[in-house]
């Protein structure tokens, strides 16, 4: 049930209670991808065991640029230290030949759980996951609009049978504008707490057909240009995304057949509703000329003006 009127303090007091209580005298892990969800539930988990939180950054291969090495600085700066797990080899295996959406969300999340988080538990003797799960994810998935890797329990999937230890989630009454308070009364940096939300799937949310890491470093390319010119544009989520098909391009007088990458920027609260960013011209074409510049083969970008719902925000 969602909580409609929040009060940060009591809820983070209550909260790190709850931890404590379920998890005892054990151990728990968590994995945490520098997004504001992931980053409460660390500091929550963090403030209520202590060192019976170990917590991890799991390179997938799908992140961006320099993610890995600006979250394990961040949080070792509030004391926190983030072990980093090389699992790109068993991500990019999975999802190697998938085209389908679902099957490919499907593919991350057997990975996550039961191959990358089903050893780290073996291997630390953890019992439970403290999972940055909120109400949004669940909604979409129950609703059948997209699979969010990280809903289980919800689905009727138990993680203590399939992989191995219980998932505590203490976000999962919040949506992402909740989720920004809480962050804020746990001392988090606003460039933390206010960062836009970024996919579970990562950057495997913004590839459209087969997920390869030569189709991902492209568009994390776009992402970086994406991010940097739209930074100040007071958007709640800006991405670049890779389209499958090839298109007709020409550079120095011949054909180039070439990629797409399409681009959106959001305006909403909570994520449920949303709008276009009303882009002006001038930065349109500064992206658009930035990204066929600079990014290897692209030789076309779109801007996509479709409102949440029917469009959702991720394309994949």
């Amino acid at each position: 049930m969602e909580i409609k009127n929040l009060n940060p303090k009591k809820f983070v007091s209550a909260k790190e209670e709850e931890i404590s209580a379920i998890v005892g005298t054990d151990l728990a892990i968590n994995a945490l991808s520098g997004g504001v969800d992931s980053s409460t539930v660390t500091m929550l988990g963090h403030n209520a065991l202590g060192e019976r939180l170990k917590t991890y950054f799991i390179d997938t291969g799908l992140m961006r640029e320099g993610e890995a090495e600006q979250v394990v600085s961040l949080f070792a700066d509030l004391g926190i230290k983030v072990e980093v797990v090389d699992a790109q080899r068993q991500f990019f295996g999975a999802l190697s030949g998938l085209t389908d959406p679902e099957e490919k969300r499907e593919a991350i999340t057997q990975t996550f759980y039961r191959d990358v988080f089903g050893k780290l538990v073996q291997d630390i003797g953890a019992k439970f996951l403290l999972h940055g799960t909120i109400l949004t994810d669940v909604d979409e998935t129950v609703a059948g609009i997209k699979r969010q890797h990280n809903i289980l329990t919800q689905l009727g999937i138990d993680p203590e049978r399939e992989f191995g230890y219980k998932i505590i989630e203490p976000l999962v009454q919040l949506r992402k504008d909740g989720v920004r308070e809480v962050a804020k009364a746990l001392g988090l940096p606003a460039s933390q707490y206010n960062r836009p939300p970024f996919p579970g799937p990562a950057l495997a949310a913004r590839v459209i057909g087969e997920v390869t890491p030569e189709r991902v470093a492209i568009v994390r390319k776009a992402t970086v240009i994406a991010e940097a010119e739209l930074i100040d544009s007071g958007a709640f989520q800006c991405m670049a995304i890779l389209h499958e098909d090839r298109v007709t391009g020409m550079r120095d007088g011949k054909r180039d057949y070439g990629l797409q990458i399409e681009l959106r920027s959001w305006e909403s609260k909570d994520a449920r509703i949303a709008t276009p960013t009303r882009l002006s011209y001038d930065v349109l074409e500064r992206l658009s000329e930035r990204i066929t510049t600079e990014v290897p083969g692209v030789v076309s970008v779109t801007y996509n003006i479709t409102k949440k719902p029917p469009s959702t925000m991720e394309v994949v």
